[in-house]
């Protein structure tokens, strides 16, 4: 069992990002913790939930970071006994809010892990992402972070936006690999509804050849790759545990949870659900619904899909893509070769 916490609050919004977050609600803040309470003790006693079933806590965003760190002690309170023995606690966080102070105490909550929204060390790149902080301030907040003794560190980059070239993105890297991580996110930037790049010509650098050489790069850099967006000598359970389809807790305004074949969904609005955090709309999911997300979520990771799992038909057409080596078959069990065509091998194999 995976648990989510959803922070919807930030200083400023990027000129990406279709995320359910807000930079005018600051003074909602307080109360939304409060809120937050209201609904995992709720979800808690509804899901019936063993002691230590938690193994992984994933809080994120908006930025969580902007958010005082002993605003979350009572949610921690309420959720450690149902934390595992061995449970990963992951923050993102901006490394413009994260503090040593707000470190330190998210430390002293439980957090042993970290996942800075870095995108780049280019300043010119961060201006045109609409990113608040220097690349000063990210490798500052990264090695003050390892100094705290958070060994489990990622940072996140983007590729794929008009400034790219492939010099760029080795310098990019470069930096990262000289930084005190086990893992990195590299993700493509895609244009949303809804954000100030939508409407916007000319900010993508849609070339293939570009990402698939960056995403080489990483992988020769020493982060092994173990999902289409995700690399390091540290695999992170919480993504693992998505791609693997167990339950989790989605707890905050515009928060996913998944328990026994139903999806919930919280309120998106900020005000909305802090007038009524218990609420959710739910998702019944039928047998195929579930069987074609177990393929897709299998083909874009290490996860893969037991041979068993397919139908006779879909079997025929694994065949086929083991045939042409777009797949390959280790112990009854099927694993995409290259993660850029997981949709394409889902759709092929599902139609």
């Amino acid at each position: 069992m995976l648990a989510y916490l959803h922070i919807p609050f930030c200083d400023s919004k990027c000129h990406y990002c279709a995320f359910n977050s807000y930079t005018n609600q600051n003074a909602l803040k307080q109360t939304y913790m409060k809120s937050i309470t209201k609904q995992l003790a709720f979800t808690l006693e509804k899901f019936q939930l063993k002691p230590a079933e938690i193994t992984s806590l994933f809080i994120g965003g908006g930025t969580p970071s902007t958010i005082h760190a002993s605003w979350y002690a009572p949610f921690f309170e309420m959720l450690s006994p149902y934390f595992s023995a061995d449970v990963e606690i992951t923050s993102e966080a901006n490394p413009h809010s994260a503090s040593k102070a707000w470190l330190q105490e998210m430390k002293s909550l439980g957090l042993n892990r970290l996942s800075f929204g870095v995108q780049s060390f280019n300043e010119k790149k961060l201006h045109f992402l609409g990113r608040n902080h220097s690349p000063k301030h990210a490798q500052e907040a990264i090695t003050q972070a390892y100094e705290l003794g958070i060994s489990n560190i990622s940072l996140d980059l983007i590729y794929g936006t008009a400034f790219d070239t492939l010099s760029l993105l080795n310098e990019d890297l470069q930096r990262a690999k000289h930084l005190p991580i086990n893992h990195l996110s590299a993700y493509a930037l895609t244009l949303e509804e809804d954000t100030p790049f939508y409407t916007q010509k000319n900010v993508t650098n849609r070339s293939e050849k570009l990402a698939k050489k960056f995403v080489r790069e990483i992988i020769d850099a020493g982060f092994p790759q173990y999902e289409i967006s995700n690399f390091g000598t540290y695999q992170s359970k919480h993504n693992k545990g998505y791609w693997e389809q167990q339950d989790y807790l989605g707890i905050g305004a515009g928060a996913v949870g998944f328990f026994k074949n139903k999806r919930f969904y919280p309120s998106k609005n900020i005000e909305t659900y802090i007038q009524n955090p218990l609420f959710a709309e739910v998702e019944d999911l039928s047998f195929e619904d579930l069987h074609v997300e177990m393929i897709f979520l299998g083909l874009r990771s290490i996860i893969g899909i037991a041979l068993e799992h397919f139908s006779p038909k879909e079997q025929e057409r694994v065949m086929l893509l083991l045939k042409e080596k777009k797949l390959t078959c280790k112990e009854n069990r099927v694993y995409n070769n290259d993660y850029f065509l997981s949709d394409e091998i889902a759709l092929f194999i599902t139609q």
